[in-house]
């Protein structure tokens, strides 16, 4: 199922995000599946908790798709 999430500033953290699209509850866990290498940045994985996700970007975790518009 693919999430579309806007975003009205230039970027969004990645962990921001997660939580912003409800992919987790928490930030920690967040954290964690970013640090464990759970996901996905343009199909790349990203350990990097505040890397800037911009529009047109695409963020995969937990085989979900979330589309930065």
């Amino acid at each position: 199922m693919d999430n579309k999430v806007k975003i009205t500033t230039e970027f969004i953290k990645l962990d921001q995000l997660l939580k912003f699209s409800g992919a987790v509850a928490i930030g920690s866990e967040a954290k964690e599946l970013i640090l464990d290498g759970q996901v996905m940045v343009n199909g790349e994985v990203c350990t990097m908790r505040g890397k800037k996700i911009r529009s047109g970007d695409t963020v995969t975790v937990n085989g979900q798709d979330i589309s930065i518009e």
